[in-house]
């Protein structure tokens, strides 16, 4: 397999994804985001295109069966800001569509709007990614990003044109956004989500570098909680799970209430998940 492989190569003890496949048009990231966890790739920050992705995408798709599932994106947006020039993503879609496959975008890349129509023709579901809804905080968390809003304009137009939506509310920062919850979850709702998964923030040697320098003060608070009573799981730092239990406990309780499922995103606390996914992609028909 060439560009399109099997999801989660490293068999992490935490995921509970259904069996699916991955693919991601494009190398690399514009969004920058601080949190990112796909900077293991060279130059990740600076998003480049594939050269013959879609000649790649086809021939791959001889070797996979029919129906299988393919989410778009596990590193790289497939929705970034040089997507809207070069339109690789629409072009990967339309060979997903022609070989019958089941597809879950995930992106926070609001111009996907542009692609509701071959959506629409085909198995999909939508997750959009948001973790904050105040401009101030999502400038120097996702720099290059859309803002919350717009996100959530997308939502609302995904679920009018009844294309399966749901939201990724990741990550959650204690200190910083956790004050959010009730908020993001009731304009999930009112957006049309029907279906959140969520996670909080896993620190990683260069995240926590980045996470310091654009917010100190935070990073001061959160620090004894990540090195000192927190785990080491594979290569990432976690919150102690008591303090991961009672913030997605909060997520999970704002679900209920508004009757949307909910679950973890490898967190190891199953009992919270009320959802037949955790991705979304039990969305799809």
């Amino acid at each position: 397999m060439d560009v399109i492989r099997k999801f989660d190569p490293w068999d992490g003890e935490l995921c509970t994804c259904p069996e699916k496949y991955s693919l991601n048009p494009y190398t690399g990231c514009g969004h920058r985001c601080i949190y990112c966890y796909s900077t293991y790739i060279p130059n990740f920050f600076e998003s480049r295109r594939k050269k013959d992705i879609v000649d790649r995408v086809k021939k791959d798709l001889q070797k996979i069966p029919k129906g299988s599932l393919v989410s778009l994106s596990n590193s790289s947006d497939p929705y970034l800001p040089m997507d809207r020039k070069y339109e690789d993503t629409r072009r990967c879609l339309e060979a997903l569509k022609d070989g019958r496959m089941k597809v879950l975008v995930v992106t926070k890349g609001v111009h996907l709007k542009r692609d509701i129509d071959i959506l629409k023709e085909m198995d999909a579901a939508v997750t959009i990614s948001i973790c904050t809804l105040k401009d101030e905080i999502k400038q120097k968390l996702e720099p290059n990003a859309p803002t919350g809003q717009k996100r959530l304009d997308l939502v609302k137009s995904l679920s009018k044109e009844d294309i399966p939506v749901g939201i990724r509310f990741d990550p959650i920062f204690p200190y910083l956004t956790e004050d959010e919850i009730p908020r993001i979850v009731e304009k999930a709702n009112e957006a049309g989500a029907e279906h959140i998964v969520s996670s909080t923030f896993k620190a990683r040697g260069d995240s926590w570098k980045r996470f310091k320098l654009g917010f100190p003060d935070t990073a001061k608070k959160l620090k004894e909680l990540y090195f000192e009573k927190g785990e080491k799981i594979d290569n990432s730092y976690y919150l102690p799970e008591g303090k991961r239990k009672e913030i997605l406990g909060k997520v999970a309780e704002e679900c209920e209430e508004h009757g949307i499922p909910f679950a973890t995103c490898r967190e190891g606390l199953p009992t919270l998940t009320t959802s037949q996914s955790c991705d979304g992609s039990h969305l799809m028909s």
